[in-house]
């Protein structure tokens, strides 16, 4: 069984920037970052399918973060910029293959996750 592996959490001031990694990403079709906060359901934040040059982002994210994989390096990234409180939650890296020519945005059709990383931004 191959296993998701988050690196790259951390707390930040706002303004800040941090960037996520996840190894062993490269035999799944669809790759992507959740995020979850207390209370709140998990959300999709970038889905990016192998060899797609059009990764879907989240509406939050407004231009914000850039979502990348390597699958020559087996990694998949989140470089995440200019970082507010309302970003606060952990992070899950997520992959499975989709059925459909397109990845789904849903966290229930994701079988294969992460242990999660956590994301802090402070005021």
């Amino acid at each position: 069984q191959v296993h998701l592996v988050e690196s790259g959490g951390g707390s930040v001031q706002v303004g800040g920037s941090l960037r996520l990694s996840c190894k062993n990403t490269n035999i799944w079709k669809c790759t992507a970052w959740f995020r979850q906060a207390p209370g709140t359901e998990r959300e999709a934040v970038a889905i990016i399918k192998r060899g797609d040059s059009g990764p879907y982002y989240g509406n939050f994210v407004k231009g914000r973060f850039t979502i990348s994989r390597d699958d020559a390096e087996n990694t998949m990234s989140l470089q995440m910029n200019r970082l507010n409180p309302d970003d606060t939650a952990m992070y899950y890296c997520a992959a499975d293959d989709s059925p459909r020519p397109w990845c789904e945005i849903d966290a229930a059709r994701y079988a294969n996750w992460g242990q999660g990383t956590q994301v802090t931004v402070s005021s």
